[in-house]
C-alpha cells in the first residue's frame, strides 16, 4: 500500500505544480525555445519558430496520432475527461471521432482517476495512448475499461488485450508497435479508483504493473514493475527498433535493448531523475519527452543522452486557472515535421526541421 500511496501523492503534486510556484501563483511566460547544449538547435528547430494554437477548452488531452488523407491529413487525439477521441484538421477544426473511447460502463463511483486540472477536481475516464498498427488500424488504450482496443475498418471494436492469465489489467496507458506487428503496451493502476484506496487493494485482479507484448494473439510480460523499479507509463522505440524507451513512473527514463524475440534486456537509465508521460522519437534518434502534468515542456534529448533543447509552452495567470501541461506529442503533416503537442486544455503545433518517426498510412 505504501507504494500506491506514494504514486498517488506524486501525481497529485505534479498536477498542483503545473506552471506554478510553491504559493500556487502561476508565473506567466511566452513560448520559448531553450538550447541546452552547444549547437543543440542545429537541424532540429529554427530558434525563431512560432507556436500555433490548434484548439483550447479541452478536458485533458493525451495520445495523438497523425493520419494522412487527400485533404492534407488530420490529427486524432484522446481526451481523458471528455471520454472521446477527437479529430482535428485545418478545415473543420475539432470534431468528435469516437465516443466512449475510454469507458463504456456506467459505474463512475469506481471507474477512472479523480485528480486536479487547474483548480478543478475532475474525473479521468477517457482513453489514453493511441497508435496505428502496421496495417494502419487505430489502436488505443481504453484505460478505464482496462483494455487495449482496435478499431476495425467497418467501425467495430476488437479487444486486443484485457487480462493476463485470467486477471484483468488495472489500466493500460501507452503503446507502441514494432514494424513486425508486435505490440508493446504499459499497464498502470490508473484505470480504477479502488486500487488506490486503503483496504481496497484486493479489487485489483492483477497484482503487478508492467510492459506487456502481444504477437500473433499471444500475450506476454516483457517487464514487470519490479524489474522496471517503478510503474511504467510512456514508451517508444528508437528508429532502428533496437531500443525501447520507457518512463519509470516519473523517476527515470529507461532504455532497453530489444531482442529479436521481443524481450527487453540490459536496462539502463537514459535520463536520471526525470520521468516523462508520452515519449516519441525523430529519425535522428532524438527522444522527445513530456513533463506530464508538471510544467508545460517538451524536452529533446540526443540518443547519446545529451539534452539538446527544451520547448517551454506559454503560461497565463488569468482566471479561471487554465492547465497547460505536456502529456504527449505526435509528428504529423506530409513531411512529418509538424510537432503536435497535447497540453491538457490546449493543443499546439510547432514546426520542426527534422522528421519524426511515424506510421505513414491513410486510415
Amino acid at each position: 500500500m505504501k507504494g500506491i500511496v506514494t504514486i498517488l501523492q506524486a501525481a497529485t503534486l505534479a498536477l498542483l505544480a503545473c506552471g506554478a510556484l510553491a504559493d500556487g501563483k502561476v508565473v506567466p511566460r511566452e513560448f520559448t525555445i531553450e538550447e541546452n547544449a552547444p549547437g543543440g538547435l542545429k537541424g532540429l528547430i529554427d530558434p525563431k519558430a512560432k507556436i500555433e494554437v490548434l484548439g483550447d477548452r479541452y478536458g485533458l488531452t493525451e495520445g495523438g496520432v497523425w493520419i494522412d488523407d487527400a485533404d492534407g491529413g488530420h490529427l486524432l487525439f484522446a481526451d481523458l475527461i471528455s471520454n472521446v477521441i477527437y479529430r482535428w484538421d485545418r478545415k473543420n477544426g475539432t470534431t468528435v471521432f469516437l465516443e466512449n473511447a475510454g469507458y463504456t460502463g456506467d459505474d463512475l463511483y469506481k471507474a477512472g482517476t479523480q485528480t486536479l486540472r487547474g483548480r478543478m477536481h475532475v474525473l479521468l475516464i477517457g482513453p489514453n495512448g493511441i497508435a496505428l498498427d502496421p496495417e494502419g488500424r487505430l489502436v488505443w488504450c481504453a484505460i478505464t475499461d482496462r483494455k487495449v482496443v482496435r478499431l476495425e475498418k467497418d467501425g467495430t471494436r476488437t479487444v486486443i488485450a484485457d487480462r493476463y492469465e485470467g486477471k484483468r489489467f488495472s489500466g493500460p496507458n501507452d503503446l507502441a508497435y514494432r514494424s513486425d506487428g508486435m505490440l508493446y503496451f504499459t499497464d498502470t493502476i490508473w484505470g480504477m479508483r479502488g486500487a488506490r484506496e486503503k483496504g481496497k487493494e484486493s479489487e485489483r485482479e492483477l497484482p503487478f504493473t508492467g510492459i506487456f507484448t502481444v504477437k500473433d494473439g499471444k500475450l506476454a510480460v516483457a517487464l514487470d514493475d519490479k524489474a522496471l523499479g517503478a510503474q511504467p507509463n510512456g514508451i517508444a522505440f528508437s528508429p532502428d527498433e533496437k531500443h525501447l524507451y520507457a518512463n519509470a513512473d516519473f523517476k527515470n527514463i529507461m532504455r532497453y535493448d530489444v531482442q529479436p524475440d521481443g524481450s527487453l534486456t540490459n536496462g539502463k537509465v537514459f535520463v536520471p531523475g526525470e520521468g516523462s508521460d508520452g515519449i516519441k522519437v525523430d529519425v535522428k534518434g532524438n527522444v522527445y519527452t513530456t513533463a506530464g502534468a508538471g510544467p508545460g515542456e517538451v524536452r529533446i534529448t540526443s540518443p547519446e543522452g545529451v539534452r539538446l533543447a527544451t520547448l517551454k509552452l506559454p503560461l497565463s495567470d488569468k482566471e479561471p486557472r487554465a492547465q497547460v501541461c505536456t502529456t504527449n506529442v505526435a509528428f504529423g503533416d506530409a513531411d512529418s515535421k509538424g510537432l503536435y503537442i497535447m497540453a491538457c486544455e490546449v493543443n499546439f503545433r510547432v514546426q520542426m526541421l527534422v522528421e519524426g518517426v511515424r506510421v505513414k498510412t491513410k486510415y
